[in-house]
């Protein structure tokens, strides 16, 4: 729980700097340099003989989904929302990890589904009077497809590897990254401007922070923390980033937010979390 508690905090930063730092720069070709940034960073763990070569294309297609088209329509939905509005749209994706879960376990747990009701519910009230039907179109959409596709990487990434044992996580999320890198790649061949393309020094500084540490460093933790918790906890962990990256918005872009409703929010937040754990220690997972 404490990887994804730190990767959390790092993720709460990156959507006021994708906002405000990347604006004109497309979506796959962000997620291209970004998530290949990333695989540069793992290719020296990487050892290609850890597991059958089907495996490690199954491997590589949790990449393709969880990170590559996931990052993909996550930063083309910036075109269309504020950063605090991405932070908002993004509460549906516990949802999302327990009923992925459920469906892949083929055992309904109520307990799973009520906690993370809960932290949905908390994240709303941060600041749901922000919501307008304007923005309930195409960033909505891609926000929602997005979270589907994060949410379907973390429910079967740690399934894959059960089938390793033995396997480090680090010898193989070489292959997750490649899925990733292929994936975006293929998007960027079909919507990037490549000969209109200028990133500025600032933008390069900012493209570094975040291929290597909050999609390189952080994508690989937040999975190999997601083997080291429950389902529910995972789920309600996808939801600490939204406060964090509503204050950051606060504290380090100019946006402004209610703070009593900050407070709600986050205690209904971590109240949920607190009370998962609390009834998986009366009625383990299975």
């Amino acid at each position: 729980m404490v990887y994804l508690i730190v990767v959390s905090l790092v993720w709460g930063l990156s959507f006021g700097l994708i906002k405000t730092q990347l604006a004109g720069l497309d979506a796959s070709f962000v997620s291209l340099v970004r998530l290949g940034l990333s695989l540069v960073l793992f290719l020296p763990w990487l050892r290609p003989r850890a597991v059958p070569a089907p495996m490690a294309a199954r491997l590589a297609g949790v990449g393709a989904v969880q990170f590559g088209l996931m990052y993909v329509a996550y930063v083309a939905s910036f075109r269309f929302l504020q950063a605090y509005q991405v932070a908002l749209f993004t509460i549906f994706t516990p949802l999302y990890v327990t009923l992925i879960n459920d469906l892949c376990a083929r055992r309904f747990h109520a307990h799973f589904l009520f906690t993370v009701a809960l932290a949905v519910a908390g994240t709303g009230v941060l600041v749901y009077h922000e919501i307008r039907p304007a923005d309930l179109g195409a960033g909505f959409a891609l926000i929602q497809f997005s979270n589907l596709c994060f949410a379907a990487g973390q429910v079967f990434y740690p399934r894959l590897m059960r089938r390793c044992p033995g396997v480090k996580d680090t010898q193989v999320f070489g292959f997750v990254y490649a899925g990733a890198v292929a994936a975006a790649g293929v998007a960027a061949l079909l919507t990037t401007d490549w000969q209109h393309t200028h990133v500025t020094r600032e933008q390069v500084g900012v493209l570094l922070y975040l291929g290597l540490v909050a999609s390189g460093l952080c994508f690989f933790l937040w999975n190999f923390g997601a083997r080291r918790t429950n389902p529910g906890a995972l789920a309600i962990a996808n939801n600490l980033k939204i406060p964090f990256a509503i204050l950051c918005s606060v504290l380090f872009f100019g946006e402004s937010v209610a703070c009593p409703k900050l407070l709600a929010g986050g205690a209904l937040i971590a109240g949920s979390l607190w009370l998962n754990q609390w009834l998986v220690r009366r009625r383990p997972v299975e």
